[in-house]
């Protein structure tokens, strides 16, 4: 009898900060995108513009935008 044992590799997301700004256009980053070939960093608004092109490829998809609404 053989027992097949699978690691799954997580990791841990480390929270945005104001200093992390989107690639699109330099606002302040709300969602990272990682890919097989890196990271991508977007405001709210090019996470939405890209997102249905994006999600597919894309390994985790880090969604802060929440924090827009916080008061």
């Amino acid at each position: 009898m053989t027992t097949e044992t699978t690691t799954v590799e997580t990791t841990e997301q480390v929270a945005l900060s104001a200093a992390d700004r989107c690639d699109a256009c330099g606002a302040q980053a709300y969602v990272r995108v990682t890919l097989s070939t890196g990271e991508l960093l977007f405001c709210a608004h090019h996470a939405n513009e890209n997102k249905e092109k994006l999600q597919p490829i894309a390994l985790s998809w880090h969604d802060e935008s929440e924090k827009l609404l916080a008061r």
